[in-house]
């Protein structure tokens, strides 16, 4: 986590009048304003899902008399890239600057760093402004699954569980996939998700990470050489789910997209990906299919 001293020149002052908005560096014990917060703005984050971010980034909530008003974070992935997310300003707040703010302040505590961030239509002219420049998009699917197969797998194919035993293979597989080191939040998703990993002729290719977020579960990340991997290892999750609230977050024009709408999930808005500084260099053969989240990449 942050230290208080990370934000010092990003507008807290000791001597600020009682009405002005202050920042901070975040807390855990942020987390259920934090949930109030985004509950506000639409999004669907849960106190335990802020606790996740939280305990594995940094970043600055703003506050005025007291009370949270805005929150933004920053995660690193090695000392080379980050990446930015839950900017969140309340409505009765928007339109001051405080998101202008925010950012400088995640800008100075990231460093050399490139970039990543996923913007909405809103957000998206102030991260212009600072620098960030588009480079793709991400599409959102959720709703109540229906009935789904079990995936049917080739002769020489398997599916098994993934434990912690298995982070080495897992890191190695995703950084194949974005380039990134990821480590530590592939191990954090062991420990409150469950993990599939995707065999063939015995050597790991590919991998899915289900766990609890928002109104139900989220399906990400999931590492396959392709689509046909990325398929299985969706619809072994969604199979005797029937009726749940399943999310899915796809790279925008995945070929996966028409198949989750079969399976019940709905087209629930995109956002632009865009990058200041340099993408990583993913080498594969293994590709990112979804997401963790927008905020993680």
């Amino acid at each position: 986590m942050s230290s208080v001293a990370s934000v010092a020149g990003t507008g807290m002052t000791g001597g600020a009048a009682p009405d002005a908005l202050t920042l901070r560096a975040i807390r855990m014990d942020d987390a259920a304003s934090c949930a109030e917060l985004s509950r506000r703005v639409g999004w669907p984050h849960r106190r335990e899902d802020w606790e996740f971010v939280i305990g594995l980034g940094h970043g600055v909530v703003g506050e005025r008399n007291g009370k949270l008003v805005a929150t933004g974070q920053w995660w690193p992935y090695g000392e080379s890239h980050a990446t930015v997310g839950m900017i969140i300003v309340v409505p009765e707040e928007q339109g001051a600057g405080i998101g202008k703010r925010l950012m400088q302040a995640l800008l100075a505590q990231a460093g050399e760093r490139s970039l990543m961030l996923n913007a909405t239509i809103a957000g998206e002219p102030l991260y212009v402004r600072l620098g960030f420049r588009p480079c793709g998009g991400v599409s959102q699917y959720h709703g109540h699954v229906l009935a789904v197969a079990a995936p049917e797998l080739g002769a020489d194919e398997s599916l098994r569980p993934g434990s912690p035993a298995d982070l080495a293979m897992l890191e190695r597989l995703d950084r194949e996939a974005t380039g990134l080191a990821r480590g530590p939040v592939l191990a954090a998703l062991l420990q409150c998700g469950e993990c599939l990993v995707l065999e063939r002729a015995g050597q790991p290719v590919g991998f899915s990470i289900l766990r609890a977020f928002g109104r139900g579960h989220v399906i990400g990340p999931v590492v396959a050489a392709d689509e046909t991997d990325a398929r299985a290892l969706i619809a072994c999750w969604l199979h005797g789910r029937a009726g749940q609230f399943i999310r899915v977050d796809l790279r925008l024009g995945s070929g996966l997209s028409d198949w989750l709408v079969q399976l019940g999930l709905a087209p629930a808005g995109d956002v632009t990906a865009m990058v200041r500084g340099d993408l990583p260099a993913a080498p594969g053969p293994a590709g990112l299919h979804a997401l963790i989240t927008q905020a993680l990449g």
